[in-house]
């Protein structure tokens, strides 16, 4: 039987209530929603109520974000999210880790930081190996930091070029009815990479870097029969590669080059029966040296909440159907 207690916690000022508790107390619902407990802020201090190892787990969580608000940090929704997270699966204790290092300043002059101890695993690999897979859900950051890890190589000069692109695979829509040519057609699927680069670096920088050839972005079908020397080349989508297209990429790497190949399993829109590259990848590739696979899982995801419950949902229906489906092919069979 669980035991309720209570804690208290007091705040040392009013500022550092205000951006503890966030904008009509949403900081406190965003931990009283992941932790089952119930926080109420009242004068100078605060109660946290619920089972026992659940307020210690808020109570941690208050004190991390307490020690990054002292340090000068403003803490957002995702920084609140992402401690919740850690707490719920026992790597709290890097939480103050992750805002140890800037990877890069936005366009707005902010701090770009990994969000979560999945990230961090990410962009170690990005920077150990050459050719680094994250496989995951969506909202787990994964194009974005790969475009921010991509950017701060340029700007080091240990790169020329950035060369980013995706499998030209349609995902319940058609591309033949869309104006221009195959490139023109594929820009809009490009979407999430065009506003990651212009959230890090300004749309106009972007479009400059573009047209002198010092970004590319383009179809998959694009990269045949080049070398990419000198670059750092992201593949987005990769579940929607088939064997020969990730093949034919991979062997894409040049000297001084690196790799990302980002996509997620669970959104595979190649025609039935077509055998995912970034799949067959996995079991190809584990053991290569050199290169790294970083799987996230929906406790990764750093968007609001809800994303993560939906992810969460969308696995335990498919696993359910996958049950049900060998259940009913095994009465089939004994019935034959």
């Amino acid at each position: 039987m669980s035991i309720q207690i209570q804690q208290i916690f007091t705040f040392e000022n009013a500022e550092q209530q205000a951006k503890l508790i966030g904008v009509n107390d949403n900081f406190l619902r965003l931990i009283e929603e992941g932790l089952a407990v119930k926080l109420h802020a009242r004068g100078d201090q605060m109660t946290i109520n619920g089972d026992e190892d659940k307020v210690a787990l808020a109570n941690a969580v208050v004190h991390e974000l307490t020690s990054l608000i002292k340090h000068q940090i403003n803490i957002s929704p995702t920084d609140v999210v992402s401690a919740v997270t850690m707490a719920q699966r026992g790597t709290l204790d890097y939480f103050s880790d992750l805002y140890s290092e800037t990877l890069i300043k936005d366009n707005k002059g902010r701090a770009v930081r990994v969000k979560n101890f999945g990230q961090r695993q990410y962009v170690q690999a990005i920077r150990k190996s050459d050719i680094t897979f994250g496989i995951g859900p969506a909202g787990t950051g994964k194009t974005y930091l790969a475009v921010v890890m991509a950017i701060a190589s340029l700007k080091r000069g240990e790169v020329e070029r950035i060369i980013i692109t995706r499998p030209a695979v349609e995902a319940g829509e058609s591309l033949g009815f869309l104006p221009g040519d195959l490139k023109e057609k594929v820009d809009p699927y490009l979407r999430p990479i065009y506003d990651a680069m212009n959230g890090i670096i300004g749309a106009e920088h972007t479009q400059r870097l573009m047209d002198r050839g010092v970004i590319e972005i383009a179809p998959l079908a694009y990269m045949r029969g080049r070398t990419l020397d000198d670059a750092f080349i992201i593949l987005d989508e990769a579940q929607n590669t088939t064997n020969q297209q990730m093949k034919m990429f991979l062997t894409r790497l040049g000297f001084g080059s690196k790799m990302i190949v980002n996509g997620d399993i669970s959104q595979i829109d190649l025609p039935r029966g077509a055998q995912s590259g970034l799949i067959s990848a996995q079991h190809i590739l584990k053991d290569v040296n050199r290169i790294m696979f970083i799987n996230f899982s929906s406790a990764d995801v750093v968007r609001h909440p809800v994303v993560g419950l939906i992810v969460n949902a969308y696995e335990a229906a498919e696993t359910k159907l996958a049950a049900l489906k060998k259940e009913q092919n095994a009465n089939g069979f004994s019935n034959n």
